[in-house]
């Protein structure tokens, strides 16, 4: 009889831990989101199911691209590289000296890493030149100069200056970036 009682018992608890076991797995499989690839897709009133009326549509909103287009030469976009940049050469140019950090063409932004001479041993700056537009005009570039003083015990302060470094990089890169464009007109009507 205790035989029985034992055996009864363990099914018991053999099942309670089944049970309890098959409530986490649901637990877990309710609190999973479906993923979006898996869910079905709104289809909006406006949008064709036709595949070929879609690539239409799409092509008359600008979201793709036609080999036709391609073929007749039509441009939609204009694309100016670095060395086409008058500005950009110009600066990089003028900084040439300083070693770079990040050089970022399609972001608009050169800055160097901390450059010091020789004579301020403790003193070193870092340059950041921002590009705002392609025009050569002073409001198209925004120059940012740090000032990084140290002292013997490597406690450092970086504080932005407003000093005359700034305004005369700024010329000089404007300076060199209007003889660029000058000699790439000249170089263009040849």
């Amino acid at each position: 009889m205790m035989f029985n009682n034992l055996k009864s018992i363990k099914t018991i608890t053999s099942g309670i831990k089944f049970l309890s076991l098959l409530s986490l797995v649901c637990l877990f499989l309710a609190s999973c989101s479906v993923p979006n690839a898996l869910k079905p897709k709104k289809i909006s009133k406006d949008r064709p199911i036709n595949a070929d009326e879609r690539a239409r549509q799409n092509l008359e909103q600008g979201r793709g691209i036609s080999l036709k287009n391609v073929a007749r030469g039509r441009k939609s976009t204009t694309y100016e590289f670095s060395t086409s940049n008058p500005l950009w050469r110009a600066s990089l140019e003028t900084i040439d000296f300083m070693p770079l950090a990040t050089v970022d063409y399609s972001g608009g932004i050169i800055i160097t890493d901390w450059y010091s001479d020789a004579s301020s041993g403790n003193d070193s700056i870092k340059i950041t030149v921002r590009f705002l537009s392609n025009e050569v005009q002073s409001n198209s570039i925004k120059i940012i100069v740090h000032n990084k003083k140290c002292k013997i015990n490597e406690n450092c302060t970086i504080r932005e200056i407003d000093s005359k470094i700034k305004f005369e990089l700024q010329k000089s890169i404007l300076a060199k970036a209007v003889l660029i464009e000058q000699n790439s007109k000249t170089s263009k009507k040849k």
